[in-house]
Parts: structure tokens; sequence; C-alpha cells
């Protein structure tokens, strides 16, 4: 395998090194070699794990035995991983490979291939809801931050008090993310002007660039570097001890395993298996403060509660999983903030630009903007949901029949239209925190398949009327003088431009002739997701304020499925400032002085 492209020798020469050693880390690749001379010597292939027999053993001998189990090397698991190998043994789980050398993860250019990507080692797993919306969930060390749009902003200090944190840890948490992976974005013309036309239209103030969650327009940090180089949480384990972490890649936990034979259920360990289906016991070590900590995500989470005997009875009992505790909060409560997107066709093609410029509003409706995805020859054989501008697509096939394989079909002819119909940029109007929700269930016991998720989209009225609001709003934007030098030529009223959208294979639900009369309607009918999907843990009904389990001992939650709401514009800045804030509340709860890092 060879690095192609002259953009990729902007990369520094120890991450070339890393990049190229990693490569030996591909599921094709032969033979199982961990990091030792490199960067992270404590990755390492599931199947290198020398599994003991029994817990017993493991308890008698002192031989691989962990303070702390972490299922799923995501946004969170990451920097708890982290922080908590400081004064602790650690095992980080992930399903996922590594990012490093995938240049699909790596390259702000190839952002959209990635969500293209749906064989089964892509970084991105593919699933549709219920409600018909596409959506995707990451399956690679480093979680959604290898898979987003790199937009990186806090949460407002409302949420932050909302959830109970402490200001002062959380402040102590920010920066520590900042000082590593985030970076100042260099604005592209195309995301001037859409701050110019957000004032315009009166969202207002200009905050400048900050990170902090204010009303008004401003510009946030990005993951994405001046190279177009992608900086995930997988890099917050270079602050590890390597002495103290183990991470085992393509490590997919099957159940947590429960000793039940006391008052209640305590966690002992997990069952996994690796790269080659080869199944391992982990386990934690016999003390009362050893852990395992479950953040595999909104959906990974609840998921393995369910897998390992946690959830409600008669839904187990139907899949003939051994209840281990009955909580019928499990999986309830999902929330996706939905999305709605006007597609605005430019008169050549304009750089590509992912989120660099967000408007605030007080009535509860993010507007945001991307630019230049559609247009490229690999944009335009694949589909790639939020990106996506295929102009048509699946219009005359019936509702009925638009399934992912029809739309699959459809992206194969695509390549004959005119590569002018794909220039252009999006604006994307977003409702914040949702009143709708819905639930997950387990469509079946195989932990590598998707459950079954529904969002119930505008089901509360306040969604609905706050959409419209946002639709309103998004048409003046495109209206604003400011894009007049881009759409010059090619301006189009605001129906035809609804109408692209309606048009287009934005998801598989039903559409409707009146799309474009009825913004209710075109609200319903175009919703997409930007993947800050949440819940499903909730506190107080799965977790208690400090993200144990109720009901069982030794088994915590830190991930967004914790959340009522999703923090901020885009979520993934606190998600990771959890993961380390956690970190740093456990080893202080635990070790008094001594966490002192």
């Amino acid at each position: 395998m060879a690095f192609v492209g002259a953009q990729k020798l902007h990369t520094t020469i120890p991450f070339l090194l890393l990049s190229l050693f990693l490569l030996l880390l591909s599921p094709s690749s032969q033979g199982a070699k961990s990091y030792s001379e490199f960067r992270y010597p404590f990755i390492k292939r599931a199947s290198s794990f020398s599994s003991l027999s029994s817990s017993t053993y493991s308890s008698r001998h002192g031989e691989s035995v962990y303070d702390y189990i972490i299922v799923g090397g995501g946004t969170a698991g990451c920097p708890l991983a982290a922080t908590l190998s400081k004064k602790f043994n650690v095992l980080l789980l992930e399903r996922g490979g590594v990012p490093f050398a995938n240049s699909n993860v790596s390259f702000l250019s190839n952002f959209h291939i990635t969500l293209a990507d749906i064989s089964p080692t892509s970084a991105s797993q593919a699933f549709i809801s219920t409600d018909g919306v596409l959506n995707a969930r990451a399956r690679v060390l480093g979680g959604g931050t290898c898979i987003n749009a790199g937009f990186y902003t806090r949460a407002s200090s409302r949420f932050i008090e909302k959830v109970g944190w402490d200001a002062k840890l959380v402040n102590e948490s920010y920066p520590w993310i900042e000082n590593q992976i985030v970076h100042r974005p260099k604005l592209t013309p195309w995301q001037r002007a859409f701050r110019d036309s957000l004032l315009d239209v009166g969202v207002s103030p200009f905050n400048g660039f900050t990170y902090d969650h204010l009303y008004g327009t401003k510009f946030g940090g990005t993951i994405f570097d001046r190279f177009g180089r992608r900086h995930t949480a997988a890099e917050l384990l270079a602050t590890a001890d390597p002495h103290k972490l183990t991470v085992l890649v393509y490590a997919t936990v099957l159940n947590i395993v429960f000793d039940t034979t006391g008052k209640q259920p305590k966690a002992v360990g997990v069952i996994f298996k690796d790269e080659n289906g080869n199944r391992h016991e982990a386990v934690l070590r016999n003390r009362r403060q050893s852990e395992v900590i479950l953040s595999s995500g909104a959906l990974g989470s609840p998921q393995m509660l369910l897998l390992s005997g946690i959830g409600p009875r008669a839904d187990l009992e139907k899949l003939n999983i051994s209840v281990v505790l009955d909580n019928e909060f499990v999986g309830k409560g999902m929330a996706d903030n939905p999305m709605n997107t006007v597609f605005v066709p430019t008169n050549r093609p304009i750089k590509k630009s992912l989120i660099q410029t967000v408007g605030i509003t007080k009535f509860g409706v993010y507007i945001e903007s991307s630019s230049g995805f559609g247009q490229s020859s690999d944009s335009i054989r694949c589909n790639h949901g939020m990106m996506s501008a295929e102009i048509g697509q699946l219009s005359t096939i019936p509702p009925k029949q638009r399934t992912w394989e029809a739309a699959q079909a459809y992206i194969k002819t695509k390549r004959n239209l005119p590569q002018e119909a794909f220039w252009g940029g999006f604006i994307l109007e977003k409702i914040a925190d949702p009143l709708s929700t819905g639930q997950l269930t387990l469509a079946n016991t195989n932990v590598d398949d998707n459950p079954t998720v529904t969002f119930n989209y505008f089901n509360h009225p306040y969604d609905l009327h706050r959409c419209v609001d946002g639709i309103r709003m998004a048409a003046k934007v495109v209206q604003s003088k400011h894009f007049t030098d881009f759409t010059k030529n090619t301006r189009e009223t605001i129906e035809k431009l609804l109408n692209a959208t309606v048009k287009a294979n934005v998801n598989l639900i039903p559409k409707h002739t009146n799309d474009t009369k009825s913004l209710e309607q075109f609200c319903r009918d175009t919703v997409i997701s930007i993947w800050h999907y949440h819940g499903g843990c909730h506190v107080g009904k799965v977790v208690s304020p400090d993200y144990k389990v109720l009901g069982v001992s030794r088994l915590r939650v830190v991930d967004g499925s914790t959340f009522s709401e999703s923090p901020g514009t885009n979520p993934q800045a606190t998600v990771m400032m959890m993961g380390r804030y956690m970190g740093l509340k456990i080893l202080k709860d635990r070790l008094g002085q001594g966490a002192d890092l």
C-alpha cells in the first residue's frame, strides 16, 4: 500500500513514519505487530490478547487483570483511557481499526468518501432509522472525531449547569483537548460570504473566533489543521502512560460478565472477539472500585447493556437473553437533532469547506454551511448523506421501492449527469434540543448488526415550528447579496431550490407533491441527520449523576448516551471533554490529593 497525492507531502515525518507502520494493522495485513518502537506502543491487534482460563485464575495470579476496562475507543473513550492510565491499569477495547493510515479519514478533501464506504471494515457504519433517515456511526479508534465535519465548539454554560458538572474542572478539561488537536480554521470565501449573510439576516452580533457558545454569528475551531489533515481523539492517547494502557483494536465486545451471587449484580469483566472471530475474556481486578466503563456512543452503549441482560425484561426474554437487571428505560429517550438543507447552485466549482461558521439563533435553530463536496468525480459516483447533491435521484422510483439498494443503483448512473449540476454548497438548518424522542431496541443478538432505532423526527409540534422558521431564515441567507458572486447567472427562486431538495435522495421518506408549498411538509419529508443523536442511558433512569449504572456495581457509562440534549452546536468538543473530565473525577474520588496529574 502506498501514499498517493502531493497533498500528503505536507505531513510531518513523524506522522508519516507512524502511518506507514500503522498500515501493518489493516485487516489485509499479514502478521500481528504492535507499535512498540513508535508513538503508540500500547496499541495491538485483539488477537494478541492472551485470554486466561477463568477469573479465579486471574485473581489468584494477578496477571492480565485491569483496574478499568473501557468498551469503545471513541470520542469519550480515548481521553478517558489516557487519563485513567496515569494511575491505573486500563484496557481499552475498540471494535474498529486505527485511523492514522486511512486517507479517507485523515484528509478533509476525502471526508465524504468515508461516509459513502459501506464495506464491513469502513470507519463509518451506515444505518437507517425506522424514520427512513440515512445515518452513520463510527467504527474506528477515535470514534466520531474520525468521520465528522470537524467543527469544534464548547457547550453553553446552561448545559454545564444542567448536567451538574464542576465548572472549574470543566474549564480545565476543555483546554487539555484544545491544546492537542484543535486548530483555527483557514476561512474560505464561501464561509466569509455565509458569515456576512447571517449578519445581514439578523443573526447578530458577530462574535469573531471563539470556542464559546454565544448567541449570534461566530467562527469556531476545527480538528483539521491548515494542511487539511484531521486530528482525532485517538491522538489524545499520546498522553497516556504507555506502561499502564493497553489498546486492542478489532476487539468487538460481545457482552459484560456479571457476578450475580451477591445482593446486586457486579461487573467482573467482558467477553470480546478478535479479528479472527476467536473469543477472549478480559477480567477486572478484584477491587470494589474497579469498573467496566461503556463509552460506545448513543447506539453502542444501550445496545451493549441490552446484550448483557440489562433492559426491559420482556424485550430481553423475547431474544432469550438472560435478565441481569430489569430496567424499562434502557434505550428510551433517543433523540437526534433534525437537519434540513438548501442546496445552492453556483456558477463555478468552489473550494471545499466543512463547518467553519455558525449562526446561533435565539429561537432554537442553528444555521451552518458547507461547500464543494458534490462536484468532484468521486463524489458524483457515491452517496454521502449530508453532503449529497444528487438532484433528481430516485424521483422516478415509487416511494415504497426507495430502498438502500435502489439508491446504490442510481449512484452508478448519475455519472452521466453534467458535472456542472453538482457545483454548489449547502445551507444547513438544524434544530437545537429537539423535544421529539424515540427509542432503541435490539434487532437481534448479533453485536455487529445495528440496533433498531426510531427518533420520531418532528413528532413534537415545537420542533416543526422551529424548522419552518429555520428554513425561512436559510432562504433569506441564500438570497443575500453576499452570495451573488457565487450564484450570478444561476440564481433560482427559493421554491425551485426547495423543490431540488425534495427530489434529491436525502432520505428514504415518501415525498409529497405539496412540499414546496408547505414548509411543514418540506421539513418532514427532507429531514436528514448530522449525527448528533444522543440518549438511551439517561441520568436518573439508567445511570446515576456520576454515570454509574443503577442497580449494579462496578459498571459506568461515559458518553453521549447519557445526554438529554446535544451540547452546543456540535457535540464533539464536550464529549471529548467529558472523557477527560470523568477520568479526572474518578481519579480524584478514588485517590483524593494523590490524583493530581
